[in-house]
């Protein structure tokens, strides 16, 4: 009798519904998802505007809340918890990455990659960090602030500083959207790299079918439902696919 293997999942959402009233309408952004993130894995998220693909990361990563259903981090079930002890565990277990940078204009590189763990009173892994900030080659630039920093080099910032934290998941909402395409391709080479190298667990939601083929899976959403998903990807096997859900 073969056994299963056991799958190791960062994060999973189960029978996930987000409701969102407008008076007397009703917004379905989910409708029933269960889905698992694995360990270890580059997973996109991709669909039509308002197909509830945003939704779906937010409530995975436990920034917004589900009407009804499951969202467990690690093994951690987040309805059981209050909103200090999610915000510890946002903190200690998930990592974000977001379309706009997010950095701290009077902090130098490296204090916006620390600044995290300084606020949560830890000290970064020296040889972590070092390994970090080589990856993402910004080692002559860490006493650089923001404004003296390109595009592609504040992203590269923000990726390094979810990295810093060792989170078990790292969540990127389209975080090459207001990039470059060199600059973009840097990125996205970083993130595959951290998974392949570091065994680090990325979701990230993207619109962009060139991005979405540098992951190993992607996830296809529909007004609010899973609609088709793709393993070993590439950017002209992901258009197909959006092809036929459509606009």
């Amino acid at each position: 009798m073969n056994q299963q293997p056991v799958v190791n999942w960062a994060a999973q959402v189960l029978s996930a519904y987000k409701v969102y009233r407008s008076g007397d309408d009703e917004v379905r952004a989910l409708d029933g998802v269960t889905v698992g993130f694995e360990s270890g894995r580059f997973t996109a998220i991709m669909g039509p505007s308002g197909s509830g693909k945003s939704t779906l990361m937010q409530c995975a990563a436990g920034l917004d809340r589900l009407s009804a259903g499951t969202t467990i981090i690690g093994d951690v079930d987040l309805s059981t918890l209050n909103e200090k002890q999610l915000t510890l565990l946002r903190r200690e277990k998930v990592g974000f990455v977001f379309q706009q940078f997010n950095l701290l204009p009077t902090l130098s590189a490296r204090e916006n990659i620390t600044f995290p763990l300084d606020l949560a009173g830890r000290r970064p892994d020296a040889g972590w960090m070092d390994h970090v900030i080589a990856t993402v080659g910004l080692a002559d630039r860490l006493d650089h602030r923001p404004s003296e920093l390109s595009g592609g080099q504040q992203q590269r910032v923000a990726v390094a500083r979810a990295l810093v934290e060792r989170p078990e998941i790292i969540f990127a909402d389209e975080p090459t959207g207001n990039l470059d395409s060199h600059s973009s391709t840097e990125i996205l080479t970083f993130m595959a790299d951290a998974v392949e190298r570091f065994g680090q667990s990325v979701v990230m939601v993207t619109h962009d079918p060139v991005a979405a083929a540098y992951a190993s899976r992607v996830l296809f959403l529909d007004d609010g439902r899973i609609v088709g998903e793709l393993l070993d990807p590439t950017r002209d096997s992901v258009l197909d696919v959006m092809r036929r859900i459509g606009p």
